[in-house]
């Protein structure tokens, strides 16, 4: 509220004696307004309805909410704000639009979090075939960044290559013919890829049953014209022997099984020593050895900690994915933990697809689980980005 000037004397007030030629007595004038503010001076005062009212009084001011002249925004991140308009044109099929973009932008940003800009020009060439503005724009930005530039790879050639990539699943709980979870899951891993890693060095006891559901699943992979390549053969052919004894017809399938892990070592003396026992004990013919079965040395058993060797089945989605639901997802997700879903092969993906994908994660998120997106694309990754997938799940880029 604006302060008002001191008060002067009107010529005539018979309250200063201010005579203005005449005496106060004769002086003709109309009564005086009592000291105070007026109520014309007060945009949110009540109406005025008495041209002689008395004063306002602080209790009568009526306050109101004026409009700010300004309003208050939120600092945009320019990259962040292409990269995410970038990443929704591709994903809506407009890639003369989005690579106009990019190119705009990295004539912009020359060095750090620019870079990322790059990165998914360089998939926009990539994914559209455009091999000459590839290389092109290759050798810009090693002069910017100073370090090598991605490479080339035809999409063609990066499906067949994860054709080729063996899974890998972890026998979770122990090798018994009760563990119906532990099978179904390699069961499921069997059947997306035929060539798989099975790392059984977490069971702690084996039975009988177990044995022969193991064997069984050996046979079908190689009916199938594939392979189980299993893991922790050493600490498997340990809990074999505390249940392998000579002469004693028990546990048959643990004998069988141990005979199968001797051919897969190339331990050909042993074969043939358990062989002879196996005769004598259970007056059967023993399985014969195979010199074409014998496998390279066991590698390294795989390591839970890094995320491009989770021991799990990965889910995997392929090509230009437009309206999914993800249906199965959720069935994959109950029976894999951590759960791992494959992205390296995805060339686009849209808006709802997107967003579907999001609402399954967030269910599978609530029951405990690890959820690692491998290897998207950087035009996929920053769609993931704009979603708020990245609050449910790791993503693992693909390095270069």
């Amino acid at each position: 509220m604006k302060a008002r000037p001191s008060a002067v004397p009107r010529p005539g007030d018979p309250r200063t004696g201010a005579s203005g030629g005449q005496p106060p007595e004769k002086q003709k004038s109309p009564p005086a307004a009592p000291v105070g503010l007026a109520r014309s001076d007060l945009p949110f005062a009540s109406p005025v309805t008495d041209a002689g009212a008395p004063p306002l009084e602080l209790s009568e001011f009526v306050f109101s909410e004026i409009a700010a002249e300004f309003q208050i925004e939120a600092e945009v991140d320019p990259i962040d704000a292409e990269a995410e308009e970038a990443a929704m044109l591709f994903a809506n099929g407009q890639d003369q639009a989005v690579r106009e973009l990019l190119e705009g932008s990295t004539r912009l940003h020359h060095s750090g979090p620019g870079e990322r800009l790059w990165l998914m020009l360089f998939d926009v060439l990539r994914l559209t075939g455009q091999k000459a503005n590839f290389e092109a724009l290759a050798v810009d930005y090693a002069q910017a960044f100073e370090k090598s530039p991605p490479i080339w790879r035809d999409i063609a050639t990066t499906v067949a290559v994860q054709a080729k990539v063996v899974g890998t699943a972890l026998f979770k709980g122990d090798l018994t013919g009760d563990n119906e979870a532990g099978f179904e899951t390699v069961r499921l891993a069997l059947k997306k890829n035929p060539h798989l890693r099975l790392d059984l060095s977490k069971a702690s006891r084996l039975d009988g049953a177990g044995c022969e559901r193991l064997l069984a699943l050996l046979q079908q992979a190689r009916r199938s014209k594939g392979e189980i390549e299993l893991l922790g053969r050493d600490h498997l052919a340990v809990l074999l022997d505390s249940q392998i004894a000579a002469a004693r017809p028990e546990d048959r399938a643990c004998w069988l099984l141990k005979l199968e892990l001797c051919q897969l070592r190339g331990q050909f003396e042993v074969f043939e020593d358990m062989a002879v026992e196996y005769a004598v004990t259970f007056e059967i013919s023993p399985p014969s050895w195979e010199f074409d079965r014998v496998v390279d040395a066991e590698p390294s058993p795989l390591e839970l900690a890094r995320p491009d060797q989770l021991l799990t089945e990965a889910y995997v989605i392929k090509g230009d994915i437009k309206g999914s639901r993800f249906n199965d997802l959720a069935a994959y997700a109950a029976a894999n933990d951590p759960v791992l879903i494959d992205c390296s092969t995805v060339t686009r993906m849209d808006f709802l697809s997107a967003g579907a994908l999001l609402n399954v994660l967030t269910t599978v998120k609530r029951t405990g689980r690890q959820i690692v997106v491998r290897h998207p694309n950087h035009l996929l990754a920053e769609l993931f980005r704009v979603v708020g997938l990245r609050s449910v799940a790791a993503i693992d880029l693909a390095r270069n």
